[in-house]
């Protein structure tokens, strides 16, 4: 793990708890449902609008961290498909956001040696939108740090039901046996290919729950809750989120380290 320095100062309880963490026991893949920007605008007596804005910080600090502890991969939950039933005024300004942080934040991606993917149903947004998301792929293309997968448009219902009608079409084509279909097919044909599983999931506001999110992907997911508003999340929370799991033991239906059987009905 590099970069101690940029992430906390000497001294601080962040940088302390950085040299506490094994690097063999930190999350490889981080995926985050970024909630409450409404109720943190609400709270300061701002439009919804601004609760967005200010999200961005939390974006931008986000991603830059996930970099300097070398995780392999980081997924943020930026829009839904079910998102689609806020007002149009709301939609509207999150794609603008979308865009100028796009545009603000693509340098910064190439200097950092991440690379940018987008994930969820992409065809179904505005061209210009779709365009911008583009050009970020094709610039951060041939860097080989941090992945950063931003889900927009994305539910995991609606991906594993675009996975079961790609595998029918190749069925009723002759392309595809039935009994050729297989949990590392499916895996294969999510919008996710290619990338492992998230180790880590975490949601921010003191929500608890998954909505819809990585529904596949996450079935040996760690879950960290924290009350936290997404627009005041920072580099601090994330480590204490990473120091949880760190802490944790993973068993993935197997048995406890040093021989102890897992509790029963327990992965």
């Amino acid at each position: 793990m590099k970069d101690l320095d940029r992430l906390a100062p000497v001294g601080s309880p962040e940088r302390a708890m950085l040299e506490q963490l094994p690097p063999e026991r930190l999350p490889r893949h981080v995926a985050i449902i970024m909630d409450g920007n409404g109720r943190w605008a609400r709270g300061r007596g701002l439009p919804r609008v601004e609760g967005h804005r200010a999200g961005i910080r939390a974006v931008r600090e986000s991603v830059e961290a996930a970099a300097r502890l070398e995780l392999d991969t980081l997924t943020l939950f930026a829009f839904s498909t079910e998102n689609w039933k806020r007002p149009r005024w709301e939609v509207r300004t999150l794609m603008t956001l979308l865009k100028e942080y796009l545009n603000r934040e693509l340098r910064t991606l190439v200097d950092n040696n991440v690379r940018f993917r987008p994930i969820g149903r992409i065809a179904e947004l505005e061209v210009e939108v779709q365009e911008g998301l583009d050009k970020a792929v094709e610039a951060t293309r041939a860097n080989t740090g941090l992945l950063f997968q931003i889900a927009l448009n994305y539910s995991g219902r609606a991906e594993l039901t675009d996975t079961l009608v790609a595998a029918v079409r190749l069925a009723r084509d002759g392309a595809l046996a039935p009994e050729s279909i297989s949990e590392d097919w499916v895996t294969d044909h999510l919008t996710t290919a290619g990338v492992a599983d998230p180790d880590l999931l975490i949601r921010t506001s003191g929500e608890l729950r998954i909505s819809n999110f990585l529904l596949w992907q996450l079935a040996y997911a760690e879950l960290y809750f924290t009350p936290v508003l997404w627009p005041d999340f920072t580099t601090r929370d994330l480590l204490q989120a990473v120091a949880d799991f760190a802490r944790r033991e993973r068993r993935f239906g197997g048995v406890l380290e040093g021989g102890g059987e897992a509790p029963e009905g327990e992965e």
